[in-house]
């Protein structure tokens, strides 16, 4: 059997740690405030920086990734004798799927010894994080090149996104809600709640008002769905909001008695746009439902 590895990009918001420990290079989005340098992969800023300028004012605009320094990433790999699965943000979010495609699609001729599959997720986040940890796990249990495409496959439609947002400025700004919605739901409390469809689109499924209710939501949401899925581990990222990720974890541990929970920072491509204050919740269920 050859030997393969398992591939991410920046979006996938799984902990440093976790992606050295487990060999898994992460391919860079990019971000830039104004007219000033453009940050990602081996130059960036903290998410504590990057999240107290969002809230000083500046608005960071993003960026794809760069099909030369995913062909980078991926050749050094396959000159070392890997195979490779990348597991890509979702395409109906970003041009990332389809600039790894082209790399791919010229190092499989290149290379043709060797194979390089480019999943789109169809995920965001730490949803996309939870495709990639279930699939690194399914790996290293011995299954095949093939069986673990196969795996991944089936398994991304069903991973549940649902996230709620503290600002819907940043909603309006990404043409998520009406300025009139912003402006009124601000004054008066709204807290929009939001899911990952099966076409990987960021959807407003319904409202709730006042924080704590809408982070009761993300729970309520995850009690009703998840079914008979193996949610032998769930995943929070935030944005720049960790105290209110651990508010949702200690609910998930008292109401659902799951305990192995992953809380990570949103990455700046996604809130970027989702603002801060996001908070975003990742588990199995039985199908993408709002």
């Amino acid at each position: 059997m050859s030997k393969f590895i398992i591939t991410s990009d920046t979006t996938c918001d799984l902990p440093k740690d976790f992606c050295k420990s487990n060999n898994i290079d992460i391919h860079p989005l990019y971000y830039r405030f104004g007219d000033n340098e453009v940050y990602g992969g081996d130059k960036d800023i903290t998410p504590a920086e990057f999240y107290k300028r969002m809230r000083d004012g500046e608005m960071p605009t993003t960026m794809a990734t760069n099909p030369e320094a995913s062909r980078e990433i991926f050749e050094s790999r396959l000159r070392e004798g890997y195979d490779i699965i990348h597991i890509s943000f979702s395409s109906a979010l970003s041009s990332s799927y389809q600039n790894t495609c082209v790399a791919a699609s010229e190092l499989n001729e290149e290379y043709p010894e060797h194979k390089i599959t480019v999943i789109d997720s169809l995920c965001a986040s730490m949803g996309e994080g939870l495709l990639v940890y279930k699939a690194v796990n399914f790996m290293n249990a011995g299954h095949s090149y093939e069986e673990t495409v196969s795996y991944i496959e089936e398994l991304k439609l069903h991973i549940s996104h649902q996230f709620t947002v503290d600002d819907l400025f940043h909603l309006h700004r990404g043409g998520r809600v009406s300025k009139a919605t912003a402006i009124i739901g601000t004054i008066i409390g709204i807290k929009p709640l939001l899911h990952v469809d099966d076409e990987g689109r960021l959807i407003a499924i319904g409202k709730t008002r006042g924080r704590k209710k809408s982070l009761v939501s993300l729970v309520d949401k995850m009690a009703a769905t998840m079914g008979s899925r193996d949610n032998d581990v769930i995943m929070i990222s935030h944005g720049d909001s960790l105290e209110d990720a651990e508010f949702v974890a200690s609910l998930i541990r008292e109401r659902l008695n799951i305990n192995n929970i992953i809380i990570n920072t949103i990455c700046p491509t996604i809130g970027s746009h989702s603002g801060p204050g996001t908070i975003a919740l990742f588990f199995e269920a039985d199908v993408r439902i709002e």
